[in-house]
């Protein structure tokens, strides 16, 4: 929740009154001590490939990314990864679908291929690697293929359904128009081919589409058929619907695009609230962690490394009060060096530097030792006065 409303939350709760940005402290220090602990644990995962837990039968896995608000009036992709496992088909509306259990949730602000990297924690808890078989669904981008070719190659690719549904959606509109007779007939005949029949029909289909609005003269529809035709066709072995439904596989990304709402838009999306790029993934870091249900797994993790983080703080404050207090070494002069040597000819009087240093004065060195005025010192004169009382003194005593 907000900062200040969690401040609120708490001193209802404990009857501890704290500051909203006492909580955006601590907050944003133990989401970046968390993030500091995956990546060193990506960096030792990597290299000596450790034992990896055992995986399901059926793993689903899912890549998407959400846009969120980032100083200074800018807007940056949070990229989300989604693991689950693959539940029994249940039959909904007339068709057999199967769901996703025991999610969990990586999200960090970064680079495609450095994200891809960054989730290889989750992926390893998760055992992707010993899962029998991985099915990732997802849209069409080139990036998340990439993602998935990193943890695992062999996954069976699946395009969303109702993504690749709005792509033949969007060709019938161009020619038919939105929402006449004519189209929901023929996009109703289509849709059903795509989900229980050989894709190749809806494919040929988009063909004869093409051509229909050649004859029709629909210049401007012409190019939205071609580009719907392309991307379906460049992508036809993820369309195989029937197949995947046999075998008991998701067919739909809408549990990542509830991992985008939930983890990432419902904290980081709101109205007036642009974020520093810096206090992006401290905070998803956390979040992805609560909507993981790892809290209470990860928390002790997490306690022990701001422990770290505040002893070091306390290493270095003391370091450095030492070192103010150690009066610097006082630096000693060198000799100049030699003058090089004049080339001017013979008897020929040298010029005069420019800027000539100017001799210093030779200060006496005093040996230490408690100080004796000399004997001219006015201390050691003796007043005209207390010189006449003295021989009068004198005088009185000889005469008696």
């Amino acid at each position: 929740m907000p900062c200040a409303q969690a401040a609120e939350a708490w001193a209802f709760l404990s009857g501890v009154t704290v500051s909203a940005a006492t909580v955006r402290r601590t907050t944003e220090g133990a989401g970046a001590a968390y993030e500091a602990g995956q990546t060193t644990e990506v960096a030792a995962i990597e290299p000596q490939v450790p034992a990896v837990p055992p995986g399901p039968r059926v793993q689903w896995l899912s890549v998407d990314g959400a846009m969120v608000p980032v100083r200074p009036q800018a807007w940056a992709e949070v990229k989300t990864l989604a693991i689950g496992t693959v539940g029994g088909p249940v039959r909904e509306r007339g068709d057999w679908v199967v769901h996703t259990e025991e999610r969990s949730y990586c999200s960090r602000l970064a680079a495609a291929e450095t994200f891809g990297r960054l989730a290889l924690v989750a992926t390893h808890r998760r055992g992707t690697e010993t899962a029998r078989t991985v099915c990732a669904v997802s849209d069409g981008a080139e990036w998340i293929q990439g993602c998935v070719d990193f943890h695992r190659p062999d996954a069976v690719r699946i395009l969303d359904f109702p993504h690749a549904v709005s792509d033949v959606a969007q060709a019938g509109h161009a020619v038919y128009g939105e929402g006449t007779a004519a189209f929901t007939q023929w996009f109703t005949v289509q849709r059903q081919a795509l989900r229980h029949g050989d894709p190749g029909e809806v494919l040929q289909a988009l063909r004869r589409l093409a051509t229909t609005a050649k004859r029709r003269q629909a210049k401007a529809a012409t190019p939205t058929v071609q580009e719907s035709l392309g991307y379906l066709a460049t992508r036809r072995g993820r369309l195989d619907y029937a197949w995947f439904d046999a075998r008991g596989f998701p067919i739909g990304r809408g549990s990542v695009e509830s991992a985008n709402t939930l983890v990432v838009e419902r904290r980081l999306k709101g109205a007036g609230m642009p974020w520093a790029r810096a206090h992006v993934n401290p905070m998803v870091a956390l979040r992805a962690m609560a909507c993981s249900a790892r809290w209470q797994e990860a928390w002790p993790q997490l306690a022990q490394q701001v422990r770290q983080q505040v002893w070091q703080g306390r290493r270095q404050r003391q370091r450095a009060r030492r070192q103010a207090k150690t009066p610097a070494p006082v630096p000693t002069l060198s000799p100049p060096p030699p003058a090089a040597l004049s080339m001017a000819p013979a008897g020929e009087a040298l010029p005069a530097p420019r800027h000539a240093p100017s001799p210093q004065p030779v200060v006496p060195q005093v040996a230490p030792g408690p100080y004796r005025p000399p004997s001219d010192h006015p201390w050691r004169r003796v007043p005209l006065r207390w010189k006449n009382t003295q021989q009068t003194k004198r005088v009185a005593v000889a005469k008696l």
